[in-house]
């Protein structure tokens, strides 16, 4: 009973640091994609890679708070080094954010067309498909991280 009472309670405080590190990504990535694309006029469609370098560098941004967050407030220190635990969790967020960027492309170039009317904001077609990119990929995210870095 207290297991699993734990592993709720985990759950909860891994949905809470994944939902503030998406917020860090999420605000960069607006803030990138907004920016970025005044400096370099090919960020927008780079060899049919849209928005390359904005979702990279606010991907990083969202790796490093999650990395912090979830070491301060979810896992308990695992059998690794805490060198060798960071090496794990980046060689894992690398497959995240390349797993990201793809399922970017493929919400942007062929489901999200228009934007969306929250009434209080409106969501870009790139802004909607960066949210459904980071939803899929934090279910494989949380699995990996707490069986093979952080060990249970």
């Amino acid at each position: 009973m207290k297991e699993a009472l734990l592993r709720q309670k985990q759950v909860l405080f891994f949905i809470i640091a994944g939902g503030l590190s998406a917020v860090v990504e999420i605000g960069s990535f607006k803030m990138f994609s907004t920016h970025l694309p005044q400096i370099l006029y090919r960020e927008q469609n780079f060899h049919g890679i849209h928005y390359p370098l904005s979702n990279i560098l606010s991907t990083l941004c969202g790796i490093i708070s999650n990395y912090f967050l979830s070491i301060w407030f979810v896992f308990e220190r695992g059998k690794h080094s805490k060198r060798k635990e960071f090496l794990y969790f980046m060689a894992v967020s690398f497959v995240s954010t390349l797993l990201s960027l793809v399922f970017f492309q493929i919400f942007y170039s062929f489901v999200f067309k228009d934007n969306i009317d929250l009434i209080f904001y409106t969501l870009s077609p790139e802004m909607i498909s960066k949210i459904c990119a980071i939803l899929l990929v934090s279910i494989l995210n949380y699995s990996v991280k707490k069986k093979v870095i952080f060990n249970g």
